[in-house]
């Protein structure tokens, strides 16, 4: 015997010879018997420190029963245990588990109400959901849902079934409707619903035959390419010779390049003249708000005749006449200039 998961000792010992355990998502789930059932609670409580009791609920299995859960928690370390049992739908009868978890009170009211399980030694399992008027176990597989077959389900149109007619077809009922030819107010009043036609095998082939695979050798090829007729030689398509170049004029791959075009620089676009604003424009041009007097011009000076003396300015002595020329020049009759 080996232990599972974070068990102390293997699971028969604790939980008894019947007992199996499996450990998923860091999950440790026990199966016991129903005859164990407190007991299997008990150790996890004392044995294995599971004193925090999270939930207890049921799953209905057709063709098995209910199988009833209950999930507790090892606190320090967090270890979490999923006990579970399984009781037949003729005798759905499991004992309390208030002694051993007092918070299990009220979801085994829950779970009387939902699945129809009753827990003997329960202080009272009375309605804690449902209205005390309510009938069966609703989250029972086997419980018809009425409201789907008295009242249409909004948003459950089927195909076809809108007023314009066509084909209709066959109708999908979930689980709990049963058909409302069979059960319900229009029990016997509708006519059976039509069935969806074989569909007829391809090429008169039974369904699930499927026409043999030709095999092909290496020689033969795929299947795409045709076979070549025997005794007819396969004619290899012409080629055509290989031009030799030297090395000089390169490979077929160089081409002579043209050297390039030098970029024309962009040339500055030309105002077009502005045409004349239109005369039925719908305001008038600007003009200012009053016109500014002429400042009146000052009178030119009159002008002078030029001096002597500044029309000899910028000649030589040599240019000068006679009459302009001062003794201190230099001439070529006064060399050394100045007064003789």
């Amino acid at each position: 015997m080996t232990t599972t998961g974070w068990l102390p000792a293997p699971t028969e010992e604790l939980f008894g010879t019947e007992a199996t355990a499996e450990e998923s998502y860091d999950v440790l789930t026990v199966d016991v018997p129903p005859v164990s059932w407190i007991t299997a609670l008990e150790t996890a409580r004392d044995r294995l420190s599971c004193t925090y009791f999270d939930w207890l609920s049921a799953v209905d299995e057709p063709g098995t029963g209910f199988r009833v859960a209950a999930h507790v928690v090892a606190l320090s370390p967090v270890r979490r245990l999923l006990v579970r049992t399984t009781v037949p739908h003729e005798s759905a009868v499991l004992p309390s588990l208030v002694g051993v978890y007092a918070g299990a009170a009220w979801h085994e009211r829950e779970t009387h109400e939902m699945f129809g399980v009753r827990f003997e030694g329960h202080p009272g399992l009375d309605h804690l959901l449902l209205p005390e008027t309510f009938e069966g176990h609703p989250l029972r597989k086997d419980f018809v849902l009425a409201a789907r077959v008295a009242k249409a389900w909004p948003g459950a149109k089927e195909p076809g079934e809108s007023e314009h007619g066509g084909a209709r077809r066959r109708q999908m009922l979930p689980p709990g409707v049963p058909d409302p030819n069979e059960w319900g107010p229009l029990k016997g009043q509708l006519p059976p619903a039509p069935t969806r036609p074989a569909r007829a095998a391809a090429g008169g082939r039974a369904t699930g035959d499927r026409p043999v695979r030709r095999t092909r050798t290496a020689s033969e090829g795929s299947a795409s390419q045709p076979p070549a007729t025997e005794g007819t030689p396969t004619e290899a398509p012409p080629t055509t010779p290989r031009r030799a170049r030297s090395a000089s004029q390169g490979s077929a791959s160089q081409r002579p390049q043209t050297p390039p075009t030098p970029p024309t620089p962009p040339t500055e676009p030309v105002d077009a003249p502005k045409p004349p604003s239109a005369p039925d424009a719908p305001w008038p041009p600007a003009r200012p708000a009053f016109e500014e007097p002429a400042e009146p011009s000052e009178p030119s000076a009159p002008t002078e005749p030029a001096s002597d003396d500044a029309t000899s300015e910028g000649r030589t002595p040599e240019d000068r006449t006679p009459e302009h020329r001062t003794p201190e020049d230099r001439t070529p009759e006064n060399p050394a200039g100045g007064s003789q």
